[in-house]
């Protein structure tokens, strides 16, 4: 099977650049799996769980927080806020958020979308926490 490079990239930095046979990444609209030559195509991230594959073993597992990804001659690009891996959320901190969030207030259209985008992180964080 073929393998397929995949890189993350934050604001700050560089956080992964690995080899996979699979790579599993978070739309904004679901999950999508992108094997050896996929088509190319450039999507919306996010909240979730970005997944590397290779020898039918998950060997990288990091929360993504948004972005863009791009697909093209087996190389898989995330652009995102946020990259952690799955061991460094801290489900507690996540907690936190969330009760901070259901209490902001949403009285404008920004107000709900900054609420409604800090509990879906949140949320996510939790859950992917708990997958440890």
């Amino acid at each position: 099977m073929g393998q397929i490079r995949c890189a993350v990239v934050t604001p700050e930095r560089q956080e992964l650049e690995v080899t996979g046979s699979f790579i599993v990444v978070p739309l904004y609209d679901g999950e999508l799996g992108i094997g050896y030559n996929h088509s190319p195509l450039i999507g919306r991230l996010g909240f979730g769980e970005l997944r590397v594959v290779d020898q039918g073993q998950v060997t990288h597992r990091y929360y993504i927080d948004g972005g863009f990804v791009q697909v093209e001659q087996n190389r898989v690009v995330l652009l995102t806020n946020r990259a952690l891996p799955i061991q460094q959320l801290d489900a507690e901190a996540a907690h936190a958020q969330l009760r901070r969030a259901l209490k902001m207030p949403a009285l404008t259209e920004e107000q709900r979308a900054i609420r409604d985008r800090l509990i879906a992180q949140a949320r996510t964080q939790i859950h992917l926490a708990g997958k440890r």
